[in-house]
């Protein structure tokens, strides 16, 4: 993995731990991380994110915990002692479920002999539209509802957030340069009417790190790419990024 700043993770969003860890090796020059979600977790288990770690590369354990401050806490040190280098939790669980997996992360770290992971909160799925917020109960504007859930965040001492490409900037501006933005959903392009599949509040690569986009999580144009090492190396080129050799482990 390269050692410098690299904003991009890439969404290792595949069926096994094979075709993820070979993924994985392919675009390690180009980008700066990796992310393990759902998809991959429940398919190969906890093992990939050891195999991973192993091989150099920097996971973002993407497991959305939402649930009692007990039961996130066990799954936060578990993730910690796996060696995820960032985890993220819902910020809608509230400030005391948050407090309490920033605090199981840095123990179980510090007993494990590694550095602690981010914890980072997720506001509102990128997904979601106004219509959608408001179908499910939560009446004010998405921006409002975003800046709420960050602010509280920070108030829990979390590192920082998951957020739309849209709502970067102001959060930027409310939380600090320090603060960490995390924005899913990233397009080589941004998305034009009618072409935004189920992310509705997305843009581009560039103009989400112009932005104040701390990283940029990107999935389809990457991993559905006929060559994901080409289309990883074009993205880095297009927010001015070097890129090195291929990490080439074997395994």
């Amino acid at each position: 993995m390269p050692q410098a700043y690299n904003p991009i993770i890439v969404a290792l969003d595949v069926d096994s731990a094979e075709r993820a860890i070979g993924l994985a090796d392919r675009v390690s020059a180009s980008v700066g991380a990796v992310k393990v979600g759902s998809q991959l977790f429940t398919a190969a288990g906890p093992d990939v994110v050891r195999r991973l770690v192993e091989r150099g590369h920097r996971v973002f354990l993407d497991l959305k915990y939402h649930d009692i401050p007990n039961t996130v806490a066990g799954a936060v040190a578990e993730a910690a002692r796996l060696g995820a280098w960032m985890i993220d939790v819902h910020a809608a669980g509230g400030e005391a479920m948050m407090r309490t997996a920033r605090d199981a992360a840095v123990k179980a770290a510090s007993v494990a002999g590694r550095p602690a992971p981010l914890v980072i909160a997720v506001t509102v799925l990128t997904s979601l539209d106004q219509a959608a917020l408001v179908s499910i109960g939560v009446g004010r504007p998405v921006l409002h509802q975003v800046e709420a859930l960050a602010r509280l965040a920070r108030q829990a001492g979390l590192d920082g957030v998951v957020a739309s490409p849209l709502e970067v900037a102001r959060l930027r501006r409310i939380c600090g340069p320090a603060f960490t933005l995390v924005t899913p959903g990233i397009r080589a392009e941004s998305p034009t009417e009618g072409h935004r599949d189920d992310q509705a509040r997305t843009l581009s690569a560039p103009a989400t790190l112009a932005a104040g986009a701390s990283y940029l999580v990107v999935g389809r144009p990457i991993v559905a790419a006929p060559d994901p090492g080409a289309a990883a190396r074009a993205m880095a080129a297009s927010l001015g990024i070097e890129c090195g050799a291929p990490s080439g482990a074997a395994g």
